[in-house]
């Protein structure tokens, strides 16, 4: 038998390995489908330690391998689950260590959401081309409200969240509730209905503002509040309207129609009382500085009257002074009128003759008179300008520890809302009111978190 005979290869049939010819499959894949939305059915999940989440998508037809990472998995606003039909955003690829065709999935939703979002967004663009949402037809909130009206259903968190915010910030203020479901079929109908029966009863409720406030959910729940006939009766509520409806991310046609969007129902009333709020804080602080004024004022009268009670007398002291000093006063009269005369011209002679003799020369008085005036006059420049020098030290020192030039080079100081400097991490409440002083100013805050070290 002859050996086989040995042909050159040629660049056709040069030999790869399947390492590479699985890497170049997969470079043509990734490169001929881009990112792109894929609808089906969840089969064969798998999740597992890593916090990957592994399935099939299939329809009636055909399936396909899929990888959900765990750092896009926990983004996910639902716990994806068997048998759910859904819509991803997938990347076609292939797995190279086994070949395997599979899609790596960037996002997930529930199926029809696709649908909802440009439906919402279709009926957004009508509006706002209509001038719906036009911030010259947004009409500010009254300051100090006589009642408020609360559309929401009266089982939500959402309710709660708003009495509670309500009862802390302006407990003084009725609250008119008009209940309404706010999920289902016909949500966006009776909450339209909702929001027409407190604008027709706002005089006789003696209601200034309207809250428009639901929990979060998906887009699909919150689907009634991008209904045109809650948008169209948000702007024909003779009330303004504060719209804090879902999470702070959550965005609705009710919230572009309203006059005012809360980021979540707890916000939305505390737009409605921020009056009353601020006022509570002025008046706080007015009460401090009256408190402290009639202290003051107290001190200084306290202090005139201990003045005033020193030098007070009672008038048996003054009289019996008064009656020393006569009958001193009478006892030198009548000496002095029992002397004879050549005796007191005798005495008075005396003292003349004593007078000119000690009558001090006028010129040698003067002329040392000026002398110590020029010794004072040097003497009062020297220790003036010793002291200015000193004044100039002590000014530079207390310049050094003013504690606004500390503030001046970046740092501040942090009080809770008694006005009580917070030192340490630990003094700080999440949730608190803090004002923030800085060199040029203040600045009211809120305790989000607390990190100690």
């Amino acid at each position: 038998m002859n050996p086989p005979e040995n042909h050159p290869a040629t660049p056709d049939s040069r030999v790869i390995s399947v390492a590479d010819l699985n890497r170049r499959a997969r470079e043509v894949l990734e490169g001929a489908f881009p990112l792109q939305w894929i609808a089906g059915e969840v089969s064969s999940l798998t999740r597992a330690a890593s916090g990957h989440v592994y399935f099939t998508l299939k329809d009636d037809e055909a399936q396909v391998r899929c990888t959900l990472w765990r750092n896009r998995a926990q983004l996910l606003p639902f716990r994806l689950e068997h048998g759910m039909q859904v819509e991803i955003r997938a990347v076609v690829t292939l797995y190279e260590a086994r070949g395997d065709f599979q899609l790596n999935v960037d996002t997930v939703r529930r199926a029809g959401q696709g649908n909802l979002y440009e439906a919402f967004l279709r009926l957004k663009a009508r509006l706002e081309a209509e001038g719906l949402f036009a911030s010259e037809r947004k009409r500010p909130l009254p300051t100090y409200p006589r009642g408020i009206a609360v559309v929401t259903s009266p089982q939500a968190a959402a309710w709660q969240d708003v009495l509670a915010a309500l009862a802390r910030r302006a407990p003084h203020v009725p609250i008119c509730l008009y209940p309404t479901a706010v999920q289902g079929s016909d949500a966006g109908a009776r909450i339209a209905a909702a929001l027409r029966l407190a604008g027709t009863r706002a005089v006789q409720d003696s209601t200034d503002v309207l809250l428009l406030v639901r929990g979060g959910g998906s887009l699909e729940d919150l689907a009634a509040f991008n209904d045109e006939a809650v948008a169209r009766a948000i702007r024909d509520c003779p009330l303004p309207v504060v719209c804090g409806v879902g999470h702070e991310t959550d965005v609705t046609i009710a919230d572009f129609a309203a006059d005012l969007r809360a980021a979540t129902p707890t916000a939305a009333a505390e737009l409605a009382s921020a009056g009353f709020h601020a006022l509570h804080e002025r008046l706080s602080l007015l009460a401090g500085r009256l408190n402290r004024a009639m202290e003051r004022r107290l001190t200084h009268a306290a202090q005139r009257l201990d003045r005033t009670a020193l030098r007070l007398r009672h008038p048996r002291e003054r009289l019996r002074e008064a009656a020393l000093r006569l009958d001193h006063l009478a006892r030198r009269l009548q000496t002095a009128g029992h002397e004879p005369p050549a005796h007191g011209r005798n005495r008075l002679d005396a003292l003349r003759l004593r007078l000119s003799a000690r009558r001090p020369d006028a010129s040698r008085a003067r002329d040392r008179l000026e002398s110590l005036a020029g010794r004072l006059q040097r003497a009062l420049r020297i220790q003036l300008e010793r002291r200015r020098a000193r004044v100039d030290a002590l000014t530079e020192h207390l310049t050094h520890l003013d504690p606004r030039s500390v503030l001046a080079r970046g740092y501040t100081i942090t009080r809770d809302a008694r006005g009580r400097v917070l030192r340490n991490a630990a003094d700080a409440v999440p949730g608190q009111d803090i004002r923030v002083e800085f060199h040029d100013g203040e600045a009211d805050a809120r305790v989000m978190a607390r990190r100690l070290r």
